[in-house]
């Protein structure tokens, strides 16, 4: 999740600032990831990254060093992939701003770090915590998708487990319960987090 956030904050920036090459960049960024399927980006991560480490480690001789496992590849590949996501979450947040404000705070003598802090900041959380919530569900459940690169995550040893006792269905039944208590409990505090940034503020 923080990796998603950290890149949604950089994408966004760069997909709003003036610089036309970070702009196509942020966009190229965002077209490319959301438009393939996360197993396959996982793959190809986990797959083809350990493969360009070794060539590049033949070469320099330093990237020897650099594995690329199935808890590296599965983060990285799902970090990329909702960082997309998020990307044009707070993008369109931002945007939601009112640009006389920012102008005015500017005009105000604000740097613009203390902007991004008493103007931009809340004001984007707010906008952003709808959307936010609905990404970081979909990013729960996308985690059962590393089982399928070996990584020895829930949905993996329940399935090893299911099937050393043949009894796959109610190992799966309860990861289900699982995986449903989490986005259950994730919803209900995203959701108190976003009626407390809006008290007061109406949303008609």
């Amino acid at each position: 999740l923080a990796f998603s956030v950290v890149l949604g904050l950089v994408g966004a920036t760069a997909k709003l600032a003036a610089n036309p090459i970070s702009q196509k960049i942020a966009g190229a960024y965002t077209t490319l990831v959301r438009g393939v399927p996360d197993l396959v980006l996982m793959m190809l991560l986990f797959y083809g990254g350990q493969q360009i480490a070794n060539d590049l480690g033949s070469l320099t001789g330093w990237w020897d060093y650099v594995e690329i496992n199935q808890f590296i590849a599965g983060v990285w590949s799902i970090g990329f992939v909702f960082g997309a996501y998020m990307t044009e979450t707070f993008r369109g947040a931002i945007l939601a701003i009112p640009r006389g404000q920012i102008e005015a705070g500017v005009a105000c003598g604000m740097t613009p770090f203390l902007i991004f802090r008493r103007i931009t900041w809340p004001q984007m959380v707010r906008h952003a915590l709808p959307s936010f919530t609905n990404n970081w569900l979909v990013l729960i459940k996308a985690t059962a998708l590393v089982s399928i690169i070996g990584l020895h995550d829930l949905v993996w040893n329940a399935s090893t487990a299911g099937r050393s006792v043949r009894e796959p269905f109610s190992f799966m039944f309860a990861v289900l319960i699982i995986y449903l208590v989490l986005t259950a409990c994730s919803d209900v505090g995203l959701r108190w987090l976003d009626r407390r940034y809006n008290v007061g503020v109406d949303r008609a």
